[in-house]
């Protein structure tokens, strides 16, 4: 949905920022802004598992949660990546 509203979204904020733009310019590209769909903006994107979709306690390195990571490497899935023991 991000990229979808990606274009838009920067058009408006262009014409929020330049201040040659009127006062009611302004309020209409707010407007717009305000009713797009929240899930649009950049900063909502949350990082998901990408096996079952967990968001919390993702690793970027893997793309995958530290559950989902550590059942893997136990399994032998992840090469390079060996389990320690105590």
């Amino acid at each position: 949905m991000v990229e979808r509203y990606a274009a838009r979204r920067a058009a408006l904020k262009e014409v929020v920022r330049r201040p040659s733009s009127t006062e009611t310019e302004r309020g209409a590209a707010l407007a717009e802004l305000r009713e797009q769909p929240r899930s649009a903006s950049v900063t909502r994107v949350r990082n998901r598992d990408s096996v079952d979709g967990r968001p919390p306690g993702h690793l970027r390195k893997f793309g995958l949660s530290r559950v989902r990571m550590r059942a893997q490497a136990h399994a032998g899935f992840l090469p390079g990546v060996t389990t320690s023991s105590w």
